[in-house]
C-alpha cells in the first residue's frame, strides 16, 4: 500500500514557521492545530491582553497572519429603503451598497496599517443577516493577501504597499443567503469554491495574475430543484490520498475530488445534505467530511477510489450533535467537534465511538483550534471554553471578553488565530491579541 500523506498548506510553510505563522483558514496546515508554545489559557478584558483593535464594518472571516501583520477583512453596509421581495426568491435585501475592505494591523501593537476598500457595489445580493458579506477567511503567501468575497469579487492584494495587483469580478453564483468558501492556496494556484442556488462549479486561478487555469462544474443531481438545497460553503483542501494529489470539494449532496492540475473529476461520494461547511481533513490514514445540515461526519478510506465511491469505502460514521457551521479537529487519533447547538463532543478517530460529550453555552459558528495540548471552542455568546486534548472531559478554563457580549449577534463568528504564542480573537466589533508575553 502506497504511504498516505496530508499536506495541505505544511509543504508551504514548513513546521517551523507553522508555529509562527496562521496565513489561511485553519491555519498552516489547514486543520486548526498549531504548534506554538506557551499560548494563554486564561485572559480577559485586563489579563494576558495585548493589544485590542476595533474592526469596522460587519465581517465573519478569521484573522491571518505572517511576518509583522495580521489582516482580516469586513464589509461596511450602506442601509437603505427595504424593497419588496420577489416571488421565489430571497427576502428584500435593506442594503444598497456593500464596500469590500481589507484591513491590515501591526502584529505587536495593534496600530492600524491598512485599511484598503477593494469594491465599492451598488445593490449587492441578498446576503442573510446571520451571514456576512465578509464570511470568507483570506489567505497569506509571500507577501500577497488573497481576499475573496464570493461572486462579490476575488483580489490579490500587495502587503507592504496595500495596493490591489489584481482583481476577478465575473464569476457568477447566486449565494442565496451570501458566501462562505475560503480560498485555498497550493503551488501555483489559488482554488475557489462557488456552491450557489443556481450555479455550482471550482474554479483555479493563477496566483501571479487571476487568470483562469480551470473552472469545473459539479454536475450534480439533486433532489430537488429548490436551489436552497444546492448552495455550500466548503473550503477546499489538497491531500495526497492513495500517492495521488487530490483536491477535496465539499458539496450539497457530495464530496468530490479532482485532479489540482486539470480539474478532472476523480471520484465522487454522495452522501445527501446541504450547506456543507467543514474543510475536509486527512488524519489517521481515514479522509473526514461532513454531509452539511443531516448532520453526518464521514471517515473515508482513500485507498482506490474513482468514480462513484462505494459504501463499503465508508470506515465509519457519525450522526449526533455533529457540527454543521464549523469545522471538526483531529489530533491524534482524536476528533473534537463542536455542534451549531453548543454540544462539544470528542470521539475516536478511528472508529467513531464516542469519548464524551458536553454542553457549552449558546451556539456556535466558529470552529475549535489546538495549542499546547488545549482545544479552544469560541462562542457567539463571546465565552471561550479550553479544554484537554483528551479522551476524558477535563475543562481547563473559561474566558469572557466584555465588548463580544454586547454585539449582535454576540461573541464569536470568526475562528481563532494562533502564532507565537498569541491567540488572535475576532470578535463581532474588535479584534484582540491575547499573549502570556
Amino acid at each position: 500500500m502506497r504511504a498516505l500523506v496530508s499536506f495541505a498548506l505544511v509543504a508551504t510553510f514548513g513546521l517551523a514557521r507553522a508555529a509562527d505563522e496562521w496565513p489561511g483558514f485553519r491555519g498552516p496546515t489547514g486543520d486548526g492545530v498549531s504548534t506554538a508554545k506557551n499560548v494563554p489559557t486564561v485572559w480577559s478584558e485586563k489579563e494576558n491582553l495585548r493589544w485590542k483593535a476595533e474592526v469596522h464594518g460587519k465581517g465573519w472571516s478569521s484573522p491571518v497572519v505572517s511576518g509583522k501583520q495580521v489582516w482580516v477583512t469586513t464589509c461596511d453596509e450602506i442601509m437603505g429603503d427595504k424593497e419588496p421581495a420577489k416571488k421565489g426568491g430571497p427576502p428584500a435585501n435593506p442594503v444598497k451598497e456593500a464596500r469590500f475592505f481589507a484591513v491590515c494591523f501591526d502584529r505587536d501593537t495593534g496600530k492600524k496599517l491598512h485599511d484598503i476598500q477593494l469594491r465599492a457595489e451598488q445593490k449587492p445580493a441578498y446576503c442573510h443577516p446571520f451571514n456576512s458579506y465578509a464570511s470568507p477567511t483570506p489567505v497569506l503567501e509571500a507577501g500577497k493577501l488573497y481576499a475573496h468575497f464570493g461572486s462579490h469579487g476575488t483580489f490579490c492584494v500587495d502587503c507592504e504597499r496595500g495596493k490591489v495587483l489584481w482583481e476577478r469580478l465575473d464569476f457568477k453564483c447566486d449565494h442565496f443567503r451570501g458566501a462562505g468558501s475560503s480560498p485555498a492556496l497550493h503551488g501555483d494556484l489559488l482554488y475557489l469554491i462557488f456552491d450557489g442556488a443556481d450555479y455550482q462549479y471550482v474554479a483555479a486561478l493563477n496566483k501571479k495574475t487571476g487568470e483562469t487555469v480551470w473552472k469545473t462544474d459539479r454536475k450534480i443531481k439533486y433532489s430537488t430543484d429548490n436551489g436552497d438545497y444546492k448552495k455550500a460553503y466548503a473550503t477546499p483542501a489538497v491531500h495526497t490520498l492513495d500517492g495521488r494529489a487530490t483536491l477535496v470539494c465539499p458539496s450539497a449532496e457530495c464530496t468530490i475530488g479532482y485532479d489540482p492540475k486539470t480539474g478532472e473529476e476523480l471520484w465522487r461520494l454522495t452522501h445527501g445534505g446541504m450547506n456543507g461547511s467543514a474543510r475536509p481533513l486527512f488524519a489517521n490514514g481515514l479522509l473526514y467530511v461532513n454531509s452539511g445540515h443531516t448532520k453526518k461526519l464521514l471517515a473515508l478510506k482513500p485507498e482506490g477510489l474513482k468514480g462513484a465511491v462505494p459504501k463499503d469505502a465508508i470506515a465509519w460514521d457519525y450522526a449526533k450533535d455533529v457540527c454543521t457551521r464549523s469545522v471538526m479537529l483531529v489530533h491524534n487519533d482524536l476528533v473534537f467537534m463542536v455542534a451549531d447547538n453548543g454540544i462539544a463532543s470528542c470521539l475516536d478517530a478511528k472508529t467513531g465511538k464516542l469519548q464524551w460529550s458536553e454542553r457549552l453555552d449558546g451556539e456556535f459558528s466558529a470552529s475549535p483550534v489546538l495549542a499546547g495540548g488545549n482545544v479552544y471552542f469560541c462562542g457567539q455568546v463571546g465565552k471561550t471554553t479550553v479544554v484537554k486534548a483528551d479522551r476524558k472531559l477535563t475543562v481547563v478554563s473559561e474566558n469572557r471578553l466584555a465588548d463580544g457580549s454586547k454585539a449582535s449577534p454576540p461573541g464569536f463568528m470568526a475562528s481563532p488565530a494562533v502564532a507565537d504564542g498569541a491567540l488572535f480573537l475576532r470578535t463581532t466589533t474588535h479584534l484582540y491579541c491575547v499573549s502570556g508575553k
